[in-house]
């Protein structure tokens, strides 16, 4: 039986979101990363381009399906490895074109998540009756739906690269007492802060700095992603500090970033 309310509903999408740090990377075949098969299905363009971009072209092979009877066979010829549906479509509607792949036993298996317009309670009951592993809504929340991706198809995190800087940066869990300290590196994913006090792995925190001759005023939320501990140096090429991994950074302030790591010519660190 399906959740009873709204409540359960949205707490499978929390819980998946809390994945993102519990997936392991694997699937690897020699030095190569095999594209993993995913299909999307919607019988509007305009979600199905949103959805795409969502995809690293290097790690996915993706498969468009307009309407049930489509996916049904895609599903069948190509055999994904996830698959994204929506509720409402001509034809053979979501709910019931899921029903008819989980009572196939040979595709029972596959991960199916609809995707649904707002947070009607009829239909997340629709969706969990007929079988799916989850559930998202549209508007298309960019971080609930990579975290979908991870829990189901775990991929190894690809790190920008990272350009020597040495920027005075601003940074805490509270914004009315932000500690400062030095950058040694930067990029468009974090950067990595010399001191001799790193907070704890995990931290979420504020970051706040400037792009010299640009004076452009970069603020983010972050969180320690890592720490290069005097006793335990995880890095031996950077001094004792703590690595910072930007979250929600705003597209402006990232193309700022990558500006000015194009202008400065900045060298890579390694």
């Amino acid at each position: 039986m399906g959740p009873p309310n709204r409540v359960r509903s949205c707490s499978r999408i929390v819980r998946t979101v809390n994945l993102l740090e519990l997936t392991t990377p694997k699937y690897r075949v020699g030095n190569t990363m095999e594209k993993r098969k995913v299909l999307l299905v919607d019988d509007v363009q305009l979600f199905l381009e949103q959805e795409k971009t969502f995809f690293n072209r290097n790690d996915f092979k993706l498969f468009l399906a307009r309407t049930g009877d489509e996916a049904l066979r895609i599903i069948r010829q190509e055999r994904p490895e996830l698959v994204f549906m929506d509720l409402y479509m001509p034809g053979i509607e979501g709910d019931r074109c899921c029903h008819m792949i989980k009572s196939d036993r040979e595709l029972a298996d596959t991960p199916v998540i609809m995707v649904t317009a707002g947070v009607d309670e009829d239909d997340f009951e629709r969706c969990w009756q007929a079988g799916c592993d989850d559930i998202i809504t549209k508007p298309i929340n960019r971080h609930y739906f990579l975290a979908i991706i991870r829990k189901y198809l775990p991929l190894p995190e690809r790190k920008a690269p990272r350009f020597i800087a040495r920027l005075r940066v601003h940074y805490g869990v509270d914004r009315e007492k932000l500690l400062s300290d030095y950058s040694v590196n930067v990029s468009t994913g974090g950067l990595f802060i010399e001191t001799l006090d790193p907070l704890p792995v995990g931290t979420e925190l504020t970051i706040e700095f400037i792009l010299p001759e640009r004076h452009v005023t970069i603020r983010s939320e972050g969180r320690v992603a890592w720490i290069n501990h005097p006793e335990l140096m995880k890095n031996p090429g950077l001094p004792v500090g703590m690595g910072l991994q930007f979250v929600n950074i705003a597209f402006d302030d990232m193309n700022a970033i990558r500006g000015y790591i194009k202008k400065e010519s900045l060298l890579p660190s390694w």
